[in-house]
C-alpha cells in the first residue's frame, strides 16, 4: 500500500500520506484497515496528497464506491471531519470531487473539506501542527 499512515491517539486524528501513484485499490485497503479498527472510531483524518505524483484510478464510478463505503465506515455516534490537503490542481479538483460525492451519500456524519496547505487543514481540523 503506497499510503503510510499514523495514528494519534492524543489528538484523536489519523493522519494519512499517500507518495507516489495512488491507485484505487490503495484507497480502498486503506479505508478498510484504518477505519475497520475500533481505536479509530470518533477520531477525525487528514490525508496529505502533497507527496503524490500521480492518481490512478479504473473508473469515476470506484469515486462514488470509496465515497459509499467511508460513510458505511463512519462512526454512528460522532460527528468528525476529513481534510484533504491538495496543492495541485489536479489533485484539489479531485479531493472536490470526493467532498461533494460524500455529501450525496444519505448516511455518515463526517464533514469533508479539502484545503491547499496542511497548515489550514490542521487549523480546521482544530489540531496542533503535525
Amino acid at each position: 500500500m503506497s499510503i503510510h499512515y499514523h495514528i494519534d491517539h492524543e489528538q484523536r486524528l489519523v493522519i494519512a500520506t499517500p507518495r507516489e501513484v495512488l491507485t484505487d485499490a490503495d484507497m480502498f485497503d486503506y479505508q478498510r484497515e484504518v477505519w475497520s479498527r475500533p481505536d479509530t472510531r470518533g477520531y477525525n483524518e487528514l490525508v496529505d496528497m502533497t507527496g503524490v505524483s500521480q492518481i490512478e484510478f479504473a473508473s469515476a464510478d470506484r469515486m462514488t464506491e470509496l465515497a459509499a463505503l467511508s460513510k458505511s465506515m463512519d462512526s454512528p455516534s460522532a460527528s468528525t471531519k476529513l481534510a484533504i490537503v491538495a496543492a495541485d490542481n489536479l489533485h484539489f479538483g479531485l479531493g472536490r470531487m470526493y467532498e461533494t460525492y460524500r455529501h450525496l451519500e444519505k448516511k455518515g456524519n463526517k464533514e469533508v473539506s479539502v484545503f491547499r496547505t496542511r497548515r489550514e487543514a490542521l487549523q480546521w481540523l482544530g489540531v496542533g501542527s503535525r
